[in-house]
């Protein structure tokens, strides 16, 4: 009886043994499994990792660029953002939001037709506060979801006291989730995704080496810098001499990707509102990793992006920043002092 209890003992033991040599395999096919499932999704507009599937529907806010309303709030968070001319000199952002909600952006400032069109290529809700009598027309003809500080100052825009009207419209997120419910426009689909390098093919990228550019829009005010960090691989933007930073969290906006393309501009009325040929492609330059790509543009679906040798050029994974400009004369390259 000792001599058998003795065997069903190693016995036991070593089926004990063996389920947990035969539980290890198990083991590590789950984490290969839950490995691939982190990896399998990315943010539309930016590229990056995701474990969950991005499902949220692009936002797009103009964001005021006067002296006045800087440091803005949130164009740190924005997945792309296009820089362009309003009237004179001055230039104003058209900030599209999905992979990241900041609580809040501004300040917000009137609509023109031209961004209406940009944000339309994303399918985004659009956010202004005002319109050029071009911009009214396509925003109460239903040509795109929105939300205008016209009809909702004082409600889901608030004004802040330490600044001064224009420059002091504000909106929440929690706001535009509100207002979209509220008009019962989706919040639920996301853009069709944009084209990504992988790592193998950031490491083999080409182009001129170029650690700073400069912009001119004709006024010191609204100029501005990039500049490459090498430590951190990312652009900083500067204009008027200052680091674009974010007002409530002081952080830099920091950048991958910035692609400066040429359009026609024209006048079209005495308060100096223009029409800007967003259609025609043209020439430019994308800046990735400290280097410099000459590049033909395309409007496809209303996505301005950029071509080499007549194939889509594709971004490094990360944030966009997109200038257009009436003349790629006014911009230059140089190297950091």
């Amino acid at each position: 009886m000792a001599v058998s209890l003795a065997a069903l003992i190693i016995i036991s033991g070593c089926s004990q043994e063996k389920e947990v040599v035969d539980e290890q395999p198990e083991k590590q096919v789950e984490d290969i499994v839950k490995e691939d499932k982190e990896i399998q999704f990315q943010y539309p507009l930016t590229g990056v990792k995701t474990e969950i599937e991005p499902m949220d529907r692009a936002v797009a806010v103009v964001v005021n660029n006067h002296p006045q309303a800087r440091p803005q709030t949130g164009l740190h968070k924005a997945d792309i953002v296009y820089e362009v001319l309003a009237e004179g000199k001055v230039t104003r952002f058209l900030a599209i939001f999905e992979s990241e909600r900041p609580e809040k952006v501004g300040p917000v400032r009137s609509a023109r037709d031209y961004y209406i069109d940009l944000a339309k290529g994303y399918d985004s809700i659009f956010i202004a506060h005002g319109y050029s009598p071009e911009a009214k027309e396509m925003l109460m003809s239903g040509e795109i979801d929105n939300l205008n500080g016209i009809q909702y100052d004082g409600s889901l825009f608030k004004r802040v006291d330490f600044r001064y009207a224009p420059h002091n419209s504000y909106i929440t997120f929690e706001n535009i989730v509100k207002g979209a419910e509220d008009n019962q426009f989706s919040l639920e689909k996301a853009p069709e995704g944009l084209a990504f390098l992988d790592e193998s093919e950031i490491e083999g990228l080409s182009g001129q080496s170029t650690e700073k550019v400069e912009i001119s829009y004709g006024n010191s005010t609204f100029d501005v810098q990039y500049e490459y960090n090498k430590d951190k691989n990312k652009y900083h933007r500067i204009s008027a001499g200052e680091t674009t930073v974010d007002l409530d969290s002081n952080q830099p906006v920091q950048l991958d990707n910035v692609l400066i393309v040429e359009m026609n501009h024209e006048i079209v009325d005495n308060a100096g509102r223009r029409d800007i040929n967003l259609a025609s492609g043209g020439q430019g330059y994308l800046l990735r990793k400290g280097l410099k790509t000459e590049v033909e543009w395309k409007n496809v679906d209303g996505r301005i992006l950029p071509f080499i040798d007549g194939a889509e050029a594709e971004f490094v994974p990360g944030k966009t920043w997109i200038n257009i400009v009436p003349s790629l004369d006014r911009v230059s390259f140089g190297t950091q002092s």
